[in-house]
């Protein structure tokens, strides 16, 4: 057979059957008063009393208390239902229905807080971290066999320590960027045609090409 020729040829690849993203605001976390016992360490020591501890030493403020999110803590999993994913029938904008799964998923991670004088030096630092959580549901394109890949794609965490006479709070806002995708190995019937080498006649110019994205493929994808 001339590998000139087009013929049809059969394809293993990973289709993707659904693919939504979604932004989440977690509930705001608080300490407050006993809470915060001991939960900062400055200079090298634990703190009874953070507010104190800064009004101490008020020469060094104003103060900003920053969030950081520990990255390899970050997990984004679907949760296992004991049956199985729920069937879920959907009115599409054109009334049209269709079947789509219920699917749970779970997010967990952990940060920590830290204090910043005037020069943004860290003077305090959380002796443990925040943990956070939440489970998200999502309808989606997920029949049996399919599988579901999870990523958090962007994580904000902003921080407030409020110190007053006779009140004592630590304010912590999460936001989450969730990426999830359905997918599952399937066999493709194509047409297309051999390769064979080609000549190698080309010399190379320069070790290091510029870097540049690879062309992309409108036609298909995204869908019109």
């Amino acid at each position: 057979m001339s590998h000139k020729h087009k013929e049809k040829v059969c394809i293993k690849t990973r289709k993707v059957y659904d693919w939504v993203t979604r932004q989440v605001d977690l509930p705001l976390i608080s300490k407050s008063n006993g809470d915060l016992d001991n939960f900062f360490k400055c200079d090298g020591h634990s703190q009874s009393d953070i507010c104190q501890f800064l009004k101490d030493h008020k020469h060094l403020g104003p103060f900003s208390v920053k969030c950081n999110v520990i990255e390899d803590t970050l997990f984004c999993e679907e949760i296992a239902q004991p049956n199985g994913r729920l069937d879920v029938v959907v009115t599409l904008p054109n009334g049209d229905e269709v079947v789509l799964q219920k699917v749970k998923i779970l997010v967990k991670g952990k940060v920590n807080v830290e204090i910043l004088d005037a020069n943004d030096d860290v003077i305090c630092r959380s002796q443990y971290p925040i943990t956070f959580a939440t489970a998200q549901t999502f309808v989606l394109c997920a029949p049996e066999g399919t599988e579901v890949e999870c990523e958090v794609t962007f994580v904000e965490c902003d921080a407030a320590l409020i110190c007053t006479d006779d009140f004592e709070q630590l304010d912590v806002s999460i936001t989450l960027c969730l990426d999830v995708q359905v997918e599952a190995d399937v066999k493709l019937e194509v047409e297309a045609r051999f390769c064979k080498p080609r000549e190698e006649n080309i010399n190379p110019i320069d070790i290091c090409p510029t870097e540049k994205f690879p062309p992309q493929c409108p036609e298909v994808f995204p869908a019109h």
